[in-house]
């Protein structure tokens, strides 16, 4: 290694890392989509890949994010889509809530919503999302006893912020109308 590189912090060659990673991701073809798709929980069922949607299947996701989000490859076709805009943090916060939402366990529950909160909502977080102060407030006086509904109100907004935001450029992007060709 060169000594300007050493010279730089763990951090910051750990973000290029990162960075380089994403940036292969963009390189491929719609096809490859369903290898990029990293469940948040540890339980995910690794064999169980999602098939590309038929042409209309794809064409039904323009109706709602929601029609996208229920779909295995929409959520990974999403995903790609988002990380090439650098925001993949809110649909892996939105799909970190879904795999919340579904824990049975009350001790599991806990461990998975301090995981949350510290990856996606405390200051400075790694995976900061953008919700408003009053939405950290209310999420972070509902940790105190966790339920299902603990995220509900940031899971909401930052679905909005999406919605909003992100789906109407995902329905324009090139990975969307290869799709649908």
């Amino acid at each position: 290694m060169c000594k300007g590189l050493a010279a730089l912090p763990a951090t910051c060659l750990e973000r290029a890392k990162e960075i380089k990673s994403k940036l292969g991701i963009l390189l491929q073809k719609p096809e490859m989509i369903s290898e990029y798709i990293i469940p948040y929980s540890d339980k995910a069922e690794k064999s169980a890949k999602p098939h590309r949607p038929s042409q209309l299947e794809a064409l039904k996701w323009r109706e709602s994010l929601e029609k996208l989000l229920m779909n295995n490859y929409g959520q990974a076709a999403f995903k790609a889509f988002l990380q090439s805009e650098h925001s993949e943090e809110n649909i892996e916060f939105w799909m970190a809530c879904e795999d919340y939402k579904a824990t049975k366990s009350p001790i599991k529950l806990a461990s998975k919503a301090k995981k949350i909160y510290e990856d996606f909502i405390e200051k400075e977080a790694p995976k900061e999302i953008n919700v408003d102060h009053y939405t950290k407030e209310m999420t972070m006086k509902s940790l105190v006893d966790p339920s299902p509904s603990t995220f509900q109100l940031a899971q909401k907004r930052v679905l909005n912020l999406m919605e909003k935001d992100s789906f109407s450029r995902f329905l324009k992007s090139e990975l969307y109308l290869e799709l649908i060709k």
